[in-house]
């Protein structure tokens, strides 16, 4: 899979050589709040690289890691959609970071993979990611108030 590049970051399949920094931005308590993952941090990104059906990337700015976006994918054509879920550094965030990486993973699944249709689910408390996800629509409903958009005959997002 190739490496995906936004305005501002990239996005590179997560490996075990990224664990450590993954760890590291898990065991943040803005991040742990809602990631959780035990005691062993290390072991819970383990975990979360080989969880089947999603595939997880690695969110770089300035060639330094600064979080987590992964996807998976429902394939049943009668239900067929991706979902997206992100985790940023808090002190990566404020930049534009979290929202560039979700415009440039939704402009990935829908131009590469054929999805249609994406889903999120920040928890409702997550006032960080709720506001990421907001901005990434800027001005369309690619994530509409029940967290999820179809892409309409005419190549728009429709809630």
């Amino acid at each position: 899979m190739a490496t995906l590049i936004g305005s501002l970051v990239r996005l590179e399949l997560a490996t075990a050589e990224h664990v450590p920094a993954l760890a590291a931005i898990r065991r943040t308590p803005e991040v742990h709040e809602f990631w959780r993952g035990g005691d062993d941090l290390d072991a819970a990104v383990i975990e979360d690289l080989q969880e089947p059906g999603s595939t997880p990337y690695v969110i770089e700015f300035s060639s330094r890691v600064v979080g987590w976006i992964q996807w998976s994918a429902e394939e049943d054509p009668d239900y067929r959609y991706a979902s997206i879920d992100i985790y940023l550094d808090p002190a990566a965030r404020g930049r534009g970071l979290g929202t560039d990486a979700v415009r440039t993973m939704a402009r990935h699944l829908i131009d590469e993979h054929g999805h249609h249709r994406l889903e999120i689910d920040p928890a409702a408390d997550n006032a960080a990611a709720i506001r990421c996800y907001e901005k990434s629509v800027s001005g369309r409903s690619a994530f509409g108030g029940a967290a999820s958009a179809e892409m309409t005959a005419a190549g728009t997002m429709a809630c």
